[in-house]
């Protein structure tokens, strides 16, 4: 195993190597820089122009520039942005890439979840009015346009409703009356790190429950979740009672797009989890733990569905890696400020620091994906083995 990762993080490095060169020189290549969109004004001279230029580097033959870049980012400086200067880049991503990662982690994860467990149990009680009816609705799901159907969300729960804010990721207005030397994302930094104990606690107590006798094991899964929720609520309310308004400002402008994201996740994940299921039942390995008298409940969980997660978890894995990318349109119809939004604006006003930053945290994030899904299919299939 140890063999197989190092061959696999060199080739990591060579890939990201070339992925940077090609997204460079495209970018490069586009006709105009930043220097034309910040001298709109006719009456700047020529040489004011030229000056602004040679200031930004952009006055040096690409391939240097390019250079200067990579072995710049291997030393852990990815430039200065052209449309925040002169604020580094890797302060701008450290500021977005946590808001696109809370968004869209939270999103596949309860996706993956809810698809995974609904998908199973369609699969095992086929043919029923159930199984037709969700199959149908997972497909309109699955297919759905999606800023339409973004669109649509903000107008029932937004407009029509207004339990939630239509987007954006506070209100400025409550935010006015903020407290001094308090700031927006450092709250929002501490509310995952709450959000990550209190899951790790959660996590623990399914996995301890599963040790107790049959009569307990029900209050001790009961137990796992509650204890952490009333934990976490009381820290809120009585460690930091001061900033919990802001706190929950912050998650009621976090729900509408992670919900939008989950129910387009979800009718993927189910039919995915459905169609292997299906596929796993007809295996002779299910008619022979059938025939040798195995209680249908582990027939279906450790037998049919463990295998049939493969191609489930491989979808988890990706949509967590390409959603810094794909989390464009997303977080542009919601005003979300992450890093899908920042790309955006920074391919826009041909910010090459910013927008190769952007990029470059993708195509890691997707490398990183791509190992974590091979290494998760030795723990999902005894059979597989990496040498």
């Amino acid at each position: 195993m140890w063999k197989y990762l190092g061959k696999r993080l060199l080739q990591m490095f060579i890939t990201l190597l070339m992925f940077q060169a090609a997204t460079y020189f495209l970018m490069d290549a586009q006709p105009g820089d930043i220097a034309d969109l910040l001298t709109l004004n006719p009456d700047i001279p020529p040489a004011e122009r030229a000056r602004l230029r040679a200031d930004l580097g952009l006055d040096r033959p690409p391939l240097e520039r390019f250079l200067k870049y990579v072995g710049n980012f291997y030393r852990g400086d990815m430039g200065v942005s052209f449309s925040f200067f002169p604020r580094p880049v890797i302060d701008i991503i450290k500021e977005r890439l946590p808001r696109t990662l809370v968004l869209f982690l939270t999103a596949s994860i309860i996706s993956f979840w809810a698809g995974y467990v609904t998908g199973k149990v369609l699969a095992w009680k086929r043919g029923g009015f159930v199984e037709y009816s969700s199959t149908l609705v997972g497909v309109v799901l699955y297919t759905v346009f999606t800023p339409w159907f973004a669109l649509m969300m903000i107008w029932l729960f937004a407009v029509y409703l207004n339990w939630l804010p239509p987007g954006k990721f506070l209100d400025p207005l409550l935010w006015l009356d903020a407290p001094e030397g308090v700031h927006a994302n450092d709250l929002f930094i501490r509310m995952i790190w709450s959000a990550i104990i209190a899951s790790f606690f959660m996590i623990v107590g399914m996995v301890l429950s599963v040790r107790l006798p049959s009569r307990l094991r029900t209050v001790g899964r009961w137990a796992s979740f509650i204890i952490p929720v009333v934990g976490l609520v009381l820290y809120w309310q009585l460690a930091v009672s001061g900033l919990t308004v802001f706190a929950w400002d912050i998650l009621q402008h976090l729900i509408l797009p992670v919900l939008t994201v989950t129910l387009i996740a979800y009718g993927g994940t189910m039919l995915l989890m459905r169609t292997s299921m299906l596929e796993t039942l007809r295996e002779d390995y299910i008619l022979t733990a059938r025939a040798k008298g195995m209680p249908e409940k582990v027939v279906r969980d450790k037998h049919a569905a463990r295998n049939a997660l493969l191609p489930v978890w491989t979808g988890l894995v990706f949509s967590i890696g390409s959603s810094l990318s794909g989390g464009i349109i997303t977080e542009t119809i919601f005003s979300w400020p992450g890093l899908g939004l920042t790309l955006l604006n920074a391919a826009q006003l041909e910010d090459i620091p910013l927008a190769m930053g952007a990029l470059t945290v993708t195509g890691l994030m997707t490398l990183i994906s791509h190992l974590v899904a091979d290494v998760g299919y030795a723990f999902l299939d005894p059979r597989i083995r990496y040498n």
